[in-house]
């Protein structure tokens, strides 16, 4: 039985999500029910699991870890690593280690996106895109940071790798026209899957993001009035992920995105 058939038994992939939604000790003593599988099946990472849980792994006193394994269209599954702190300035390198010690990769400092946080400090998320490697394994890896001053700190997530589908089914279907602006946008459930995000662009204004999502936890969802117009033209992509926020494996740990999916409404802006 390998780590991804032992996480299914305890939890069952539409489990973890629920996990999410309970206390933090819920989620602490499903983790422990982890270990405790993990030991009975001979696993090497059981006592590794138990010391981490001491606390959440992903934080450290330099900002927090995490990394996501992506299914995205026309590339290579590959691993998003990403390292957020309001210690930027601070910061001199971030590296990735896989769970047998090998560098996998630097964060590049140049390429960031900053989160504006009302009356908090600004913080810097730094990410790098690696495709996974061909001897990818299962296990924690660790991010160490070393500061403007070398004090150096670890953060670690737990990668379980997996190609997480991609949504299909969409509806409106792709390169649909439709006469009135549909209510709702729907999907078959991804096997895997227990959120989504959807986001919508208006063709029309130069691919302007019009839309984004809160998380559901449902293929379908209904649109406020106003987002989309007749005689508009638009395109719209699934976001589907595992989990949120999982004291194991941080954020979320596998993601997919669709194709962008396009549909038209007749008429024009100003016909009732």
């Amino acid at each position: 039985m390998n780590q991804w058939q032992t996480m299914e038994l305890i939890t069952g992939r539409a489990g973890i999500a629920a996990v999410d939604r309970q206390p933090q000790s819920l989620m602490f003593r499903v983790a422990f029910l982890l270990v405790v599988v993990l030991m009975a099946t001979g696993s090497r990472a059981a006592p590794v699991i138990a010391t981490e849980l001491a606390g959440d792994p992903h934080y450290s006193g330099a900002g927090f870890f995490d990394i996501h394994v992506c299914n995205w269209p026309g590339r290579r599954l590959f691993l998003m690593t990403l390292f957020s702190t309001t210690r930027f300035a601070e910061v001199k390198q971030i590296d990735v280690f896989t769970p047998t010690g090998e560098r996998l990769v630097e964060l590049d400092l140049d390429h960031y996106r900053t989160l504006r946080q009302e009356k908090k400090p600004d913080k810097r998320v730094f990410i790098k895109q690696v495709d996974v490697p061909p001897a990818a394994t299962d296990g924690w890896y660790t991010a160490r940071i070393i500061l403007a001053d070398n004090e150096v700190f670890t953060a670690k997530d737990y990668v379980i790798i997996y190609k997480l589908p991609q949504a299909a089914g969409q509806s409106p279907a792709n390169e649909a026209e439709l006469a009135e602006a549909p209510p709702r946008l729907s999907w078959e459930p991804v096997p895997g899957a227990s959120y989504y995000e959807v986001f919508i662009r208006d063709l029309w204004d130069d691919d302007k993001l019009v839309y984004s999502s809160e998380l559901l936890n449902k293929p379908e969802i209904d649109l406020p009035p106003g987002v989309l117009e007749k005689g508009g033209t638009y395109s719209w992509v699934i976001h589907a992920r595992d989990t949120n926020s999982h004291v194991l494996l941080g954020d979320f740990n596998h993601g997919s995105m669709t194709t962008p999916a396009t549909f038209s409404v007749t008429g024009s802006p100003d016909s009732p």
